[in-house]
């Protein structure tokens, strides 16, 4: 029986969650019995980036869920329709589409490539809708349906575009306009959809290869946003829709109030806050 304030028995399918947040979100959902499916291009160990869509796989295995490893890229259509196809066939249903995939390059126009735009632009926003697009039919016939998309509010303020570049947040911005659309049009069929960013810098691999040492001190781990993207996913779909959190805010109203375990390291300089991230006024 599954329970509804766990994610026993329910099936996630998860882009691009051969490492990092992916991954951690992923095996969250294991620890309750959850089947995870996780479409990735990581069949092989990249040299700087640990993690593969198969060594991800285990760890959800070995936490306790069943996982399902499907190579793939989300910028495929035919891709993403096989990836749906065979969750479906191995699992019976999709219950939740989790849309972590994402590039980034935070080069300003003029020396951004086109090669480069293209990849984000394909990746974050495209990727995103072909996932969903794909899965709302079965989404449809869940209890419990959420579709979860890792990208930030929309703060049209110029002075974000001097960290960020306007090709970059084009996509991220695309993927929440998407999500808030979905949750829109999806109101009456009982579908949620959400997104989610790190109040601050997380320490996953490909961000340590943005970061200086220095900044990595204010970073915090991958698990807050497994725990914040747990508790969105456990929530009532019709209730809880239509909405851009960030990770912090959604643990203090599940009531959490120490979060210093979601430190990355044992620095005590100032958390550093990730990209177009103020601190509340609480």
């Amino acid at each position: 029986m599954t329970n509804s304030n766990s994610l026993q028995g329910k099936t996630l399918i998860i882009s691009g969650g051969g490492r990092g947040i992916g991954e951690a979100v992923a095996v969250r959902a294991a620890r309750d019995g959850a089947n995870v499916a996780l479409l990735a291009k990581t069949a092989e160990p990249h040299p700087k980036l640990p993690g593969t869509v198969y060594t991800a796989a285990a760890a959800i295995e070995q936490a306790g869920g069943h996982a399902l490893p499907i190579v793939g890229d989300v910028r495929d259509e035919v891709a993403v329709a096989d990836a749906v196809a065979q969750t479906l066939e191995r699992f019976g249903g999709v219950d939740i589409v989790v849309n972590n995939a994402s590039a980034i390059d935070l080069a300003p126009t003029a020396e951004i490539s086109m090669k480069k735009y293209d990849l984000m632009q394909d990746i974050n926003s495209r990727g995103t809708f072909a996932l969903s697009k794909t899965a709302i039919p079965h989404l449809k016939k869940s209890a419990n349906p959420h579709i979860l998309t890792f990208s930030p509010p929309v703060d049209l303020a110029p002075e974000w575009f001097d960290r960020t570049g306007a090709a970059y947040t084009l996509s991220k911005f695309g993927m929440t306009i998407l999500t808030l659309g979905l949750a829109r049009e999806l109101r009456g069929d009982g579908v949620a959809a959400n997104t989610l960013w790190p109040r601050t810098s997380i320490a996953t691999a490909a961000v340590r290869n943005l970061l200086s040492a220095e900044m990595l001190k204010g970073a915090r781990t991958a698990e807050i946003m497994a725990d914040a993207a747990y508790s969105i996913l456990t929530k009532p779909a019709g209730d809880f829709t239509g909405q851009s959190l960030i990770d912090d805010d959604v643990l203090a109203a599940e009531g959490v109030t120490d979060f210093a375990k979601y430190r990355a390291a044992s620095g005590e300089g100032p958390l550093e806050l990730d990209f177009w991230m103020t601190w509340p006024q609480r």
